[in-house]
């Protein structure tokens, strides 16, 4: 049987509204007898009703997450991150998927909001294809958190990778290698792309080396399919440009894609390839050869999250920052 309220209040002989006191810390309860409490809810595994505690308190203990996918574990790593925060916390998580639709990431939030959540974390924002302004009119009167995206409103806290600087890293170990044929592989409607991109054609351009046609866009770089759409583009790529040596890929799933494409072609990596690719998921490792890539602190950027928007809660909404989490360049065998 499931052990109650009134279960805790008869195992230390104290009253019902001194244990909820003590969940509460909303009156003062004597240290000794807090212990006693406490240690009792411990032994019983006492769970409070959350619901109940929210009424009590007047604020919720649901923390909304909105995310465009699961199936790229760059954003598993940043739901582990935040549930890693909030799990000694008395919050729960409300997981919300977008699958990177501008419709679906309004109708997400706006159901958040509608659940009286505590406050959102939004990973990878569709600032570009949402108005800007819906996001600042949400965040004025309930705590947001921007991750891996910059918010220039004052009521958003964000965190995010210097991606310039992880770009730049990336393209700069293949020209070490004396790559100077190399291909960038991106997806759809991604602000984080679309830098990498930027980095990419001025980094050809100072070189004297920028195609266009080097350039492949494999359309939603996020799904289940990434692998083999990359794949199959990387197939075309490969076979219309023999001369490509190197390979700068947005994420690790584009990336394996990529080394797919290779051995179909039977191209040896990294004799006759080099591939870098970004995020460094762990499938990064399990594949052979073990991909390069750019560990742009994924678990990190979760947690970092999460206490940002504990902050943005504790403090009313009164205040926002901004965490700038710098890239690292994984050195394999690709």
């Amino acid at each position: 049987m499931k052990t109650t309220i009134v279960d805790v209040a008869k195992a230390c002989n104290v009253s019902v509204a001194t244990v909820s006191r003590v969940i509460n810390g909303n009156y003062p309860v004597k240290e000794e007898t807090k212990e006693k409490v406490l240690k009792v809810i411990e032994e019983l595994q006492y769970k409070p009703n959350t619901q109940a505690r929210d009424l009590i308190k007047k604020q919720s203990s649901t923390i909304g997450v909105v995310v465009p996918s699961i199936s790229n574990m760059f954003f598993t790593n940043v739901i582990n991150g935040i549930e890693s925060y909030f799990e000694k916390s008395e919050y729960s998580i409300f997981l919300c998927i977008t699958e990177h639709d501008k419709d679906k990431e309004i109708s997400r939030i706006n159901e958040l909001i509608s659940r009286n959540v505590a406050g959102i974390i939004v990973v990878d924002p569709g600032i570009d294809n949402v108005e800007s302004k819906y996001f600042d009119q949400v965040a004025k009167y309930l705590p947001m958190v921007f991750v891996n995206r910059y918010s220039e409103s004052s009521h958003i806290s964000s965190v995010y990778n210097d991606q310039e600087n992880g770009a730049r890293l990336a393209i700069n170990y293949l020209l070490s290698k004396n790559h100077k044929n190399i291909a960038f592989i991106r997806g759809d409607n991604s602000y984080s792309y679309d830098i990498k991109e930027k980095v990419y054609k001025e980094m050809m351009k100072d070189i004297n080396n920028f195609k266009e046609e080097f350039i492949v866009n494999i359309g939603h770089g996020n799904s289940i399919q990434t692998v083999n759409k990359t794949m199959k583009e990387g197939i075309k790529l490969l076979s219309l440009n023999k001369d490509v040596t190197g390979v700068f890929a947005c994420n690790d799933l584009m990336a394996i894609g990529i080394m797919n494409a290779c051995k179909k072609l039977n191209i040896k990596i990294p004799n006759d390839l080099s591939i870098v690719g970004y995020d460094n998921i762990e499938l990064s490792e399990m594949v052979e050869p073990k991909l390069t890539t750019i560990d742009q602190n994924m678990f990190l950027l979760g947690k970092n999250s999460a206490i940002l928007l504990n902050e943005k809660i504790e403090n009313n909404n009164k205040y926002s920052k901004s965490i700038v989490l710098n890239n690292h360049l994984i050195k394999r065998d690709t």
